[in-house]
């Protein structure tokens, strides 16, 4: 069992480092993704957070040159697809009830 979130610290290609925090996991089609919402370190981050809708980012997990790389999922149809697993899975966790379950990008 980990203890606290499961952070995940990527690279953008300025070199600015971004810390997400790893909600949930899956394997469609032979490929997995995750979801992740950034990760807050301060107190007034999480106050913004709370306030405004978090945004879900669905991540495609692939291999370059024998490292893992993540690729936001931008394709619409693959989006959905997975975007919708990821909203019927965290509905069932946390018990959400209604259509929407907030944005996901």
């Amino acid at each position: 069992m980990v203890d606290g979130p499961e952070i995940l610290t990527l690279e953008d290609e300025a070199g600015q480092e971004h810390m997400f925090e790893i909600v949930d996991e899956v394997e469609y089609e032979g490929e997995r993704y995750l979801a992740v919402v950034p990760y807050v370190t301060t107190q007034e981050e999480a106050e913004a957070a709370l306030a405004g809708d978090a945004d879900l980012i669905v991540m495609r997990i692939g291999e370059e040159n024998g490292s893992e790389v993540f690729d936001i999922v931008d394709d619409d149809e693959e989006l959905y697809q997975v975007g919708g697993i990821f909203a019927d899975r965290l509905r069932d966790l946390y018990e959400i009830e209604g259509e929407d379950a907030g944005p996901v990008s």
